[in-house]
């Protein structure tokens, strides 16, 4: 009777525990289609100011922008997105690990010249667990990505870029490329990369207005910040597709886990009927 009453509390304990794995699959499921909708529509947006930005260069036009100034790394800055919160598979090791190993590769430049922007308290404590300081403290921003928030940090980076403070910017975060594929990517911010038309192809023949040099001044600052706004928003996408994929998985698990308990359940409670049954029948017969 011991051994029922523990299987049968187990089995409570995971209907429970399915309970709430179910109601967070269902929460991250609708988070996720709201923040897919906007990046799925902010992604035409980036791409096209992009276009545009490698339509603009002219070979007899120099442009003399200082974002686009590659200089040799003394200095770099690195901005890394993870999550407040856990139960989402690998989402937040994946960023850990890869943010470790971006860390190491610049480890020879003294760690007083690596300045860490943790995006998410999960990747805050493996830079502090790493020995370094975070810039700043971002645990507040990082579930709701805004173009104002993106704004103010890419500022403040482009700020330190232009002071000579950082001579490197870079980005590692997931990309979101289905509900069951998110990608780490590790790319760079600044300075930005800039293509110059092909010598032995003709350039396109636009009238610029006001001029060239003009546009590209406004225009950079607005891609950066737009670049750094689509990353916050890609890597919150994909952590609520991959806390939906690990809390279904919980749940299917759940499903399996009680399905077999019922069983073991079912089987006791059957020989103990059985055993009680030949108890009866023993002391019938000892009777007479």
């Amino acid at each position: 009777m011991a051994q029922l009453k523990e299987i049968k509390s187990r089995i409570q304990s995971v209907r429970s525990t399915q309970k709430i794995t179910s109601a967070m699959m269902m929460i991250s499921s609708v988070r996720l289609r709201k923040t897919q909708h906007i990046i799925q529509n902010l992604y035409p947006y980036e791409q096209n100011l992009y276009r545009i930005l490698q339509l603009l260069p002219d070979r007899e036009e120099s442009i003399d922008s200082p974002f686009l100034q590659i200089r040799t790394v003394r200095r770099i800055a690195i901005v890394a997105f993870a999550s407040n919160t856990g139960l989402a598979g690998r989402f937040n090791d994946n960023i850990s690990e890869k943010l470790k190993s971006v860390v190491e590769h610049y480890i020879p430049l003294g760690k007083e010249n690596i300045l860490l922007y943790p995006i998410g308290e999960k990747v805050a404590k493996t830079v502090r667990s790493m020995g370094l300081e975070p810039q700043g403290d971002y645990s507040a921003i990082s579930e709701n990505p805004s173009y104002g928030n993106a704004q103010r940090i890419a500022g403040e980076l482009m700020e330190m870029y232009l002071k000579g403070e950082t001579d490197r910017v870079e980005l590692i975060y997931h990309h979101f490329r289905s509900k069951g594929s998110q990608v780490v990517v590790n790319e760079t911010f600044l300075p930005l990369e800039l293509k110059m038309p092909d010598a032995g192809k003709p350039a396109p023949d636009y009238i610029v207005e006001p001029d060239r040099r003009t546009i590209l001044t406004q225009l950079i600052p607005k891609i950066l910040k737009i670049q750094l706004f689509t990353a916050h928003l890609d890597s919150v996408t994909s952590e609520h597709a991959a806390r939906m994929t690990a809390m279904r998985m919980a749940t299917d698990n759940a499903d399996d886990l009680t399905e077999a308990l019922t069983l073991e359940y079912n089987k006791l409670r059957q020989q103990s009927i059985t055993n009680e049954l030949l108890d009866l029948v023993g002391g019938s017969f000892d009777n007479h």
